[in-house]
């Protein structure tokens, strides 16, 4: 269990989790999200959120809980299942319940630190448009629906990061065997 003190020297920034794509998923996913994204808005690349908010001392047991969960582990299997309407934005949601393993006992680890959005149920998307208006969002929503095809989403790794109000800062990488 992680303790929820952090020491003086602890960075200010919170930490964000996510899972990292194949280099041609991560290519075509952010090629939607720049299509799609207001780009005066548009800091990211397509991204997956695992967590969105732990405190900057956890960072080096994080470090070691994502090595531990990625170093001779095979890739876990995931797909992109479906379309999700965010009201003023769409995503692509993600089914993978290997990922879900890892997210649950990362959450475990840092239950007593976790926001109440990570502690809440985890639905795992990738947002491709957001703050437009909600006749943009159900316009594309539709177009994308035209043509969608559940497929299998290649994860490679798991990734920390500090969120300082802008683009993420990287802490950790670590893929998959």
């Amino acid at each position: 269990m992680i303790e929820p003190a952090p020491p003086a020297s602890a960075p200010g920034a919170p930490i964000i989790v996510s899972a990292l794509f194949g280099a041609a998923d991560h290519a075509a996913l952010d090629a939607l999200r720049r299509r799609h994204f207001p780009p005066e808005r548009n800091q990211l690349a397509a991204h997956l959120t695992l967590f969105h908010h732990l405190p900057p001392h956890v960072a080096p047991e994080l470090r070691q809980r994502l090595s531990a969960e990625t170093r001779d582990v095979g890739a876990p299997r995931a797909r992109i299942a479906g379309l999700r309407n965010l009201g003023r934005g769409v995503a692509l949601r993600i089914e993978s319940p290997e990922l879900e393993e890892i997210r649950a006992r990362l959450a475990d680890a840092f239950a007593m630190l976790l926001t109440p959005q990570d502690r809440a149920g985890w639905a795992p998307h990738v947002t491709i448009q957001n703050k437009v208006e909600p006749a943009e969002a159900r316009a594309l929503l539709h177009a994308l629906q035209a043509d969608f095809r559940p497929r299998p989403l290649a994860i490679a790794g798991l990734a920390s990061w500090w969120y300082r109000g802008g683009p993420w800062e990287p802490i950790s990488r670590h893929k998959f065997a």
